[in-house]
């Protein structure tokens, strides 16, 4: 055989000798993983609800990674999620065996922390093959929530691996709540709050965690009311407006059209006002939104009323003024716009607020339709919670303006009173001294 042809016969097996040393060097500088993850879960320690993971709320921590026959485990370490406190009081360590992995068996191990970083230590290092398991209870996740990912690395006792990283932990996802829902979890284990929702009657309308989370809700229902009434009732002044002149006309026909209207709405509760527009005009094939359909029945609403504010406020200036004006040559639409009117206004301001307050009142009539306002967004807490708490909330966002607006109101009627005795008296106002000097 020459060379030639033995060196073809050769050259196959130096190849499958190559790779295989190449292998085996390979295999030689990769350690073996001894272990590999199997579980990592996140739950609350609450069982209300035992899918739900909270931020800021007490948790706990499942981890458990195969073990290797004759490994020896020497460490562990758990590097908890960053911004996530946590304590070992009672942490459980438990090492499953047997072939259903039903045996439990307890290991002998020290812990350090150290930062985020939950260190074991086992004082026999883990040869027998199984699961360890390890529950970290007592965890708080950040109040932010998110994708929490621990991170865990192991050590052999004969020095083949160290802080060898454990691959594909799975993250736990973890809600963000408020931070009236975070203040609300730290006031639950007040004990001044414990003593207090202990009677029965101050947990049913004053609880104090329920008041913290549904002070934002309603909050929201608040602003929804104002923006009502901030457009409902300036578009129902003009209204009251034309209706007063109207009821005032020598026109028979305005005058009844007026006065049929005015009697209907006064005489008809708001409430059947509101059901009739939501639910009729529907029926009709009329859809107008929630929103501007509950504005114009307010507009409407609150204008039969101020027809008979400002009919009464026209009506109670002196015909001498009337007179005066058209002695200056004023015709009638003149002294109604420069004389009566002007006059008018100042009497009736604090009639006009006391129409704004039982116009915001109202708009709690709304809820009844579905408009998310003050009252609805209570009610929906109200029937989530029991407690009666968050209508005792929406009662103070009621105060905060009719209350400062009723003081507003009385100042102004002790000011028109006083204004109304200097003149009986004969004493000039201030405007009208002004005036003639």
């Amino acid at each position: 055989m020459s060379s030639s042809s033995t060196r073809r016969h050769l050259a196959p097996a130096l190849s499958a000798i190559i790779v295989a040393l190449c292998a085996c060097l390979l295999f030689a500088s990769t350690p073996a993983r001894a272990m590999e993850i199997v579980k990592c879960t996140g739950r609350p320690n609450s069982e209300d609800d035992p899918t739900a993971i909270m931020g800021n709320t007490q948790s706990r921590i499942t981890f458990e990674a195969t073990v290797d026959e004759g490994e020896n485990i020497s460490q562990l370490v758990l590097h908890i999620p960053d911004g996530t406190s946590f304590n070992t009081d009672d942490l459980a360590l438990t090492l499953l065996t047997g072939d259903d992995l039903m045996t439990r068996n307890e290991v002998d191990y020290t812990e350090t922390v150290d930062g985020q970083d939950l260190v074991l230590d086992f004082n026999t290092p883990l040869s027998q093959a199984g699961h360890l398991n390890i529950i970290v209870y007592d965890v708080y996740f950040p109040t932010e929530g998110g994708d929490m990912q621990v991170e865990a690395s192991y050590s052999t006792a004969d020095g083949a691996v160290d802080n060898a990283s454990i691959e594909g932990i799975p993250v736990i996802s973890v809600q963000g709540i408020s931070a009236t829902e975070a203040l609300s979890q730290w006031l639950e284990e007040q004990d001044w709050v414990k003593a207090w929702n202990s009677n029965r009657f101050l947990r049913l309308f004053a609880d104090p965690t329920i008041f913290v989370t549904s002070f934002p809700v309603v909050l929201t229902g608040f602003f929804m009311s104002i923006a009502i009434v901030a457009v409902a009732f300036p578009l129902a002044i003009p209204l009251g407006l034309v209706l007063a002149l109207m009821r005032l006309s020598k026109f028979r026909l305005w005058r009844g059209i007026a006065t049929t209207y005015v009697n209907i709405v006064r005489g008809t509760p708001l409430f059947l006002q509101i059901y009739i527009a939501f639910f009729g005009l529907p029926l009709a094939g009329i859809n107008i939104p929630n929103f501007p359909l509950g504005v114009v029945v307010m507009m409407l609403n609150s204008g039969a009323y101020m027809c008979e504010i400002f009919r009464a406020g026209i009506l109670s200036i002196s015909k001498g003024q009337t007179e005066a004006a058209r002695s200056l040559g004023m015709n009638r639409l003149q002294t109604t716009l420069y004389v009566i009117l002007p006059q008018m206004f100042r009497l009736v301001i604090p009639n006009l607020t006391s129409e704004f307050i039982t116009l915001y009142k109202d708009t709690s009539l709304l809820a009844a339709v579905g408009i998310m306002e003050l009252v609805m967004y209570a009610r929906t807490i109200v029937a989530s919670t029991g407690s009666i708490t968050p209508y005792i909330v929406a009662a103070l966002f009621y105060l905060v303006i009719t209350l400062p607006l009723s003081k507003v109101t009385r100042h102004l009627e002790e000011r028109t009173r006083a204004g109304r005795k200097r003149k009986r008296k004969g004493v000039p106002a201030a405007s009208a001294t002004t005036k003639e000097a």
